[in-house]
C-alpha cells in the first residue's frame, strides 16, 4: 500500500465506505475521466496520454513529472474512488492508452506478433511500439496464442495448483510466514491454516501462468477455480437438483432487493451464501448463465432490466418447477453451509484428488424446459437462444 492511501482510506473508512477490488463500475470510470480532466486543466500538460504514458514524450518528460509532483498527481486522480491508488493508476492507463482500442488482432498482426516476439522475447513494451498497440494488449494475445486448449492433463492440473501455493506464499507478509512457521514447528503434522480470501483474491495470474507455461492466465484462473470450489465444499455438488434451483431463487430474490444500477457494484462475496461456501466467482459464473440462459438479448438490456426479467419472469417458473419436484420426489433442500473463514493449508494444496477435478453442474439439462419457457427468442424460427 502506498502512503497516499491511508489518508484516503482513513476517509473512506469514516464515510462508512468500503475499499475495492476487481472490475471498476461505471459510476468508478466517470469518476476517473472527471479526476483526469480536472488535473490536466489544472496543470497544463495537453492530453492524458502524456499524463499517464509520459515515457512516449522523452522531451517534456521532465516538465511533466514536475507537474505531477507538484499538484499531487497521486491524490488528485484517487479522488472519490474507494481503491488503491496503484489500481486506480493502472486503470487510467488503460483507459487513455490511444493504443488500446485497435479493434481485433487480423492474421498479420498475429504473424507479426508471433515474430517481433521470436526477436525480442517478453519484451511487450517493445513489441507494443512496433505494433503501435499497448503492452498489456500485445501480451495477452501471445498468452492466448501460445498456450494449449480444451482437457487439462494431470500434470499441468499438478503444476496449477503448485503455482498458486507458490504466489499465495511470495505474497504474505513476513510476519505471516514467521507464524506460519512456528505453527508448523508445533504441529508437524501439517495443521497450517489461511484465510479463505488468500485463496482467490490478489493472485497474480501472469506469475501463475508463467509457472504452469502451457496456459495462459485466464485458463489458470478458471482452472483454479474450479479446483477451490471443489475443495471448499469437499467435493459435494451443491448446485444439483432441487438445491440448484433454491440456489437460482435465492440469487435472483438478493440481486433484485439489493437494486444496484451495475454490475460491478454486487458484493459476489456476500452473494456466496445464497449458495453455500464457495468462492465469489462461482456465483459469478452461476449468474452469467442464468442471464445467458434465461434473458432474451441480455446484451442489449441495462443490468436492471435483466434483474427485472429474471425477478418478473423467471422467478416464478423456477419457484413452480421447484415446487412440483418436491411433491413428485419428497425431496429436502439443504440450508446453505456458512461460509469458512479459514482451511486448512492441506485440505486446499495437497488433497491426493489433482487429476482433473472439474466442478461438474447436472442440473443444465434437468431445467431446459424452465431456460425455454423463461426465453421467447428460442421459441419460433427468431434468432434462436442467445448464449
Amino acid at each position: 500500500m502506498y502512503r497516499d492511501d491511508l489518508g484516503r482510506f482513513k476517509e473512506f473508512k469514516a464515510q462508512g465506505v468500503t475499499i475495492k477490488f476487481g472490475r471498476f463500475s461505471v459510476k468508478e470510470n466517470k469518476q476517473l475521466e472527471k479526476n483526469v480532466q480536472e488535473f490536466l486543466s489544472l496543470t497544463g500538460i495537453e492530453t492524458a496520454d502524456k499524463l499517464l504514458h509520459t515515457d512516449r514524450y522523452p522531451e517534456e518528460r521532465s516538465t511533466i513529472t514536475d507537474l505531477k509532483r507538484k499538484y499531487s498527481f497521486r491524490l488528485h486522480i484517487g479522488k472519490g474512488i474507494a481503491r488503491p491508488w496503484k489500481l486506480i493508476y493502472y486503470r487510467a492507463k488503460k483507459m487513455f492508452d490511444v493504443n488500446n482500442y485497435k479493434g481485433r488482432y487480423s492474421e498479420e498482426d498475429t504473424e507479426k506478433l508471433k515474430r517481433y516476439h521470436s526477436l525480442h522475447g517478453n519484451d511487450w513494451k517493445k513489441i507494443g511500439e512496433m505494433v503501435a498497440r499497448s503492452s498489456l494488449s500485445v501480451a495477452l494475445k501471445f498468452s492466448q496464442i501460445q498456450r494449449n486448449r480444451g482437457v487439462w492433463r494431470k500434470t499441468e492440473t499438478q503444476k496449477l495448483i503448485k503455482a498458486v501455493e507458490e504466489v499465495i506464499l511470495k505474497k504474505m507478509s513476513l510476519e505471516e510466514l514467521n507464524e506460519m512457521d512456528s505453527r508448523l514447528q508445533e504441529a508437524p503434522e501439517g495443521r497450517l491454516s489461511i484465510v479463505r480470501e488468500k485463496l482467490y483474491r490478489g493472485i497474480s495470474w501472469i506469475e501463475v501462468e508463467a509457472k504452469v507455461e502451457t496456459r495462459n492466465w485466464m485458463q489458470c484462473k478458471s482452472k483454479w477455480m474450479e479446483i477451490l470450489t471443489k475443495r471448499m465444499t469437499n467435493g459435494v455438488n451443491i448446485y444439483h437438483g432441487v438445491n440448484a434451483l433454491q440456489a437460482k431463487i435465492n440469487l435472483i430474490e438478493r440481486l433484485y432487493k439489493v437494486n444496484i444500477e451495475d454490475a460491478n457494484e454486487i458484493d459476489w462475496e456476500d452473494l456466496a451464501n445464497a449458495i453455500g461456501d464457495v468462492p465469489p466467482s462461482y456465483v459469478q459464473t452461476k449468474f452469467y448463465k442464468l442471464k445467458a440462459t434465461c434473458v432474451p438479448f441480455w446484451q442489449k438490456k441495462t443490468f436492471p432490466e435483466i434483474i427485472d426479467y429474471l425477478y418478473e419472469t423467471s422467478l416464478p417458473l423456477f419457484k413452480e418447477k421447484l415446487k412440483k419436484k418436491m411433491e413428485k420426489k419428497c425431496s429436502k433442500i439443504q440450508t446453505p453451509a456458512a461460509p469458512k473463514q479459514v482451511f486448512l493449508f492441506k485440505d486446499i494444496f495437497y488433497s491426493g484428488s489433482d487429476s482433473e477435478g472439474d466442478v461438474i453442474d447436472s442440473e443444465d439439462s434437468e431445467e431446459s424446459a424452465v431456460a425455454h419457457a423463461c426465453n421467447p427468442s428460442t421459441l419460433g424460427g427468431q434468432g434462436g437462444r442467445i448464449v
